[in-house]
Formats: structure tokens, sequence, C-alpha cells
């Protein structure tokens, strides 16, 4: 079961493709010939489907122009450093935390 936000954005990412196929005067099926991907998998893309591959929805957004992250590569690049920098001090395994509750 997704969260309400998960599902708002699905459905907000669904809405950007099928407005940016639309203006591009694309059909569903040519953009799922582009994506290599059946019609109705285009179609529960844009109906904010969770059960669609989360690369699938990605190269249809990106195919039609909907800006996924920042649309400046360098801007990227430097968000993916600073991420990476972040994670690396960051222990590689996460364990739970045990908590002696029991007073």
């Amino acid at each position: 079961m997704l969260s309400p936000v998960a599902g708002e954005a699905l459905r907000l990412l669904g809405d950007r493709v099928r407005l940016a196929r639309r203006q591009r005067r694309w059909t569903v099926e040519a953009l799922a010939e582009r994506v290599g991907v059946s019609p109705t998998t285009i179609r529960k893309v844009e109906r904010g489907d969770a059960t669609v591959a989360i690369g699938t929805a990605f190269e249809a957004a990106a195919l039609v122009g909907v800006a996924l992250f920042h649309d400046d590569a360098a801007r990227r690049a430097l968000e993916g450093d600073a991420l990476a920098a972040r994670l690396a001090l960051l222990p590689a395994v996460v364990r739970p935390l045990k908590i002696d509750d029991d007073f």
C-alpha cells in the first residue's frame, strides 16, 4: 500500500507525462513505441499506476521532456557528487538500533 504522498507523486508524474505527450502531439501508441513498451503500459504511467517499473516511467518522462531532476546536467552532477559525499560518511551497512526499554 502506498502512502498518500507517494500516490500523489505518481499521479503528478503521470499527469506531467500525459500533458507533455499531448503537447508534442504524440499518441499513446507513438510514445509506447519510443519507450519500447505496450500502449497499456503508457496508459498506466499516465494514471500513476504504481505497478509500472520506475525505469519505464522515467524513460517515458524523459522522452516527452518532463524534468525528473534538474534540467542542467552540471547541477545534476553537483547534486550527485554531494549525495555521494554524504553517503560516504555513513556506514555501508545499517543495523537496527536495539533499545533496552525494559526498566
